[in-house]
């Protein structure tokens, strides 16, 4: 059976790293599916474990020259500190580098720029020492950085070069020159030009990029962090006769939890005692608070209101929805979307090719006449500017932060792939029932017949609908017992399927139902009829009561359209996006309820199976379609469309077959949603263009292209400071979309 596992991959360095790994583990049978992200470091494996064994996994990874961990899954409240860990230990280490490599600059080149050096140890006065001096400094510093030589040169026996390499080989280069100069200079006693500050200023440079990208890689997982913050760090819990306080991941199921006025719900449960106000903004990104009672469903992480609470914990640690939530961003941040591909393809084939260009540059200025120092300089610029960090860090770091801030408006995608799908998205078809209204049918009209009062018949209509059971029935009798309405004793219920029923109540016989079953039944129902139209034109469902003969008036039912529901049509609009209703209702209410909502178009008395029918219509007419929806029925469209979208509040099914989850039952996620994505799309897009011009610009550049024409010649240095600079760049771009701003029309 196929297996799916979270991984983390130490020692990657470059685009062409994660290639390598995702290559290895790609090329074993047994794998269905490996995605490596490198902003993460993290690899997702599919694989059939009837085939294969993990060990397997872990084998090729090694060969490959990497190391491979288990991913351990945080609890909600501990957020993962990782990140600060790693970022702690790369400031130890640049701060040591800093301080041995400007120490060498110091000694190198100290009486050049003027300063003052110990005579004992310059340049013009003890030669040997001071080259010996710079040989150890260099060495101390080559030490610190030993990561990139073990790294570098380890792939290029493997013959998978990556960034390290360039690194190793440019460094190294000027390494092994510079001893040969010094081992000359004292035999011949003449001084010469030794390298030894490019080494080492280049591994500090570099290993300053590092610094700072691994601090803004950290800052991307902000938006995670937030999220496994969100959870109570303890829960009040009846245990015994008394009430302890423990911490939240020893709650367990069943356990009963005392909530305070304020205070965080420790845990997704069910309301035993107590009435309240809910802020679900954190989870939703819906602002107004909601309204529970006992035997209410909440959600752990929400904020209680005014009233005290006893809940019954139904679901703790990884089963709760703040885990699952983070489960899925987490697996999103970490997925490819499919503009990464062509980035990967070319980053597999870059390092390779530096180390060509890099080569034929020095040879070609050789040929010129330039000397084997200024070669040099050449070769080592080439391989060090020439890093394909950027390109790899393009796609992945704007999903990790455009996923994180979905989390935080309640827009879960699911992966990559989903987010820039969505961004291309033109048509938006929404289920009527529970997704456009809000599900529940209401009372909104009472008519009554000549000679009868308002109460009357709603005393009448409840006393005989009271045992009925059917959802209109019910919105009837809930509606008179919120009015204060004494209900009569009833008795002989009789149900006529699909027309009505009729019940003994008072010792009159009452009749229920629609139109004909009123005529079926001998009633006059005179002016009743035209006021039964009327509601039925504004999508209210008219239900006809009568006594014996003699009718009572008319009760009309809707379900109500969500207050949101033409404002998220509207904004869809500005965007650009059709919009549809897709239902089975008549058409004269899905008329009426498309014109209030301000669709676009509207496909009434649509069954299940048929709705994925006019979505995959849609399709093949060249639309991109996304579905929204939340019933059973609507888990075939949802499949079906391009993007399909599912209303958190609706069942486990719409959810598990759609591509993204709105965490709240407003509509407004949906057009945030697109807007997000279309930023994300456009913030890749950023920042593979300036990967591309950044490197082709950047190596004809220190090949010597512009010093052929009378311009400067790059120096190894600066180049180690441009390379660092092109991923920082990269980073801080697709921090950008912390800013965005989801709510304007």
């Amino acid at each position: 059976m196929d297996t799916h596992k979270t991984f983390v991959v130490v020692g990657m360095s470059c685009a062409a790293c994660s290639r390598a790994v995702e290559r290895a583990v790609s090329r074993l049978p047994f794998v269905s599916a490996a995605a490596v992200n490198l902003a993460t470091e993290k690899m997702f494996v599919s694989y059939d474990d009837s085939r294969g064994t993990e060990q397997q996994i872990r084998d090729a990874v090694t060969a490959a020259g990497f190391e491979l961990k288990d991913f351990k899954e945080q609890a909600p409240g501990k957020a993962p500190t990782d990140r600060m860990a790693e970022y702690r230990k790369a400031r130890r280490r640049f701060f040591l580098l800093l301080v041995f490599s400007l120490s060498l600059i110091y000694i190198a080149m100290g009486e050049m720029m003027g300063l003052p050096i110990p005579a004992a140890i310059s340049h013009m006065n003890n030669y040997a020492l001071n080259c010996y001096i710079q040989l150890l400094l260099c060495v101390i510093v080559m030490v610190i950085g030993r990561q990139f030589y073990i790294g570098g040169f380890k792939a290029i026996l493997r013959g998978a070069p990556n960034m390290d390499s360039l690194v190793a080989v440019a460094t190294g280069t000027a390494f092994i020159y510079s001893v040969y100069g010094m081992i000359a200079a004292f035999r011949s006693g003449e001084h010469t030009m030794l390298y030894y500050d490019s080494p080492a200023m280049i591994i500090t440079l570099i290993m300053l990029g590092r610094l700072l990208e691994t601090r803004q890689k950290g800052r991307t997982g902000d938006a995670i962090d937030r999220l496994y913050a969100l959870a109570a760090p303890t829960a009040l819990v009846e245990k015994n006769g008394s009430t302890v306080e423990l911490p939240v991941e020893m709650v367990q199921s069943g356990d009963i939890c005392l909530v305070k006025p304020g205070y965080k719900i420790p845990v997704d449960g069910e309301i035993l005692e107590g009435e309240t106000t809910v802020d679900e903004s954190m989870l939703t990104g819906e602002s107004m608070p909601v309204e529970k009672k006992a035997g209410d469903r909440v959600t752990g992480a929400t904020v209680n209101g005014s009233g005290a609470l006893r809940v019954r914990a139904t679901a703790v640690g990884a089963d709760s929805t703040l885990a699952g939530i983070i489960r899925i961003v987490e697996e999103a941040s970490g997925s490819k979307a499919p503009i990464q591909k062509l980035a990967d393809v070319i980053a597999g084939y870059f390092v390779p090719a530096a180390f060509g260009i890099a080569l034929l540059a020095a040879v070609i200025w050789l040929i010129a006449g330039e000397s084997f120092d200024f070669a040099l300089k050449i070769f080592v610029s080439v391989l060090v500017i020439s890093c394909p960090c950027s390109l790899g860090l393009a796609t992945p770091t704007a999903i990790i932060v455009g996923t994180g801030v979905g989390a935080r408006k309640g827009i879960l995608f699911k992966n990559g792939e989903t987010l820039q799908k969505c961004s291309g998205i033109d048509t938006v078809v929404f289920d009527k029932t529970g997704t456009l209204t809000v599900g529940r049918p209401e009372v909104t009209d009472i008519v009554p017949a000549d000679g009868v009062t308002e109460d009357r018949l709603l005393q009448l209509a409840a006393s005989a609908e009271y045992t009925s059971g059917h959802p209109l029935a019910e919105a009837i009798v809930t509606y008179a017992e919120d009015k204060g309405v004494a209900l009569l004793p009833s008795s002989g219920l009789a149900t006529v399927g699909g027309r009505g029923v009729t019940a003994l109540v008072d010792g009159e016989t009452i009749v229920a139902g629609n139109a004909a079953f009123m005529r079926e039944q001998s009633v006059e129902l005179g002016s009743l009829e035209a006021a039964a139209s009327r509601l039925a034109a504004k999508a209210k469902t008219p239900m006809y009561f009568a006594a014996g003969r003699r009718p009572l008036g008319v009760i009309a039912v809707a379900d109500r359209i969500k207050p949101d529901s033409a404002e998220a049509v509207s904004r869809l609009r500005a965007l650009g996006v059709k919009t549809a209703i897709i239902t089975g209702d008549n058409r004269q209410t899905a008329e009426a309820i498309a014109a209030e909502a301000g669709t676009d178009s509207v496909l009434y008395e649509v069954l299940p199976a048929g709705k994925a029918e006019e979505i995959a219509a849609m399709r093949q007419n060249g639309r991109s379609v996304a579905m929204v929806g939340d019933g059973i029925n609507d888990a075939p469209a949802l499949a079906t469309a391009d993007v399909g979208i599912a209303v958190g509040s609706g069942t486990d099914i719409a959810v598990s077959a759609s591509d993204v989850v709105l965490i709240g039952s407003s509509l407004s996620a949906v057009p945030k949603a697109i807007r997000l994505s279309r930023a994300v799309l456009r913030n890749i897009k950023q920042n593979l263009l300036w990967a591309f011009c950044y490197n082709t610009l950047a190596i004809p550049i220190a090949a010597g292209l512009l010093y052929a024409f009378g311009g400067p010649l790059l120096s190894p240095v600066i180049s180690a400071a441009c390379m660092s600079l092109s991923s920082v760049t990269v980073v801080t771009n697709a921090l950008r979309l912390n800013f965005i701003d989801l709510e304007r029309k």
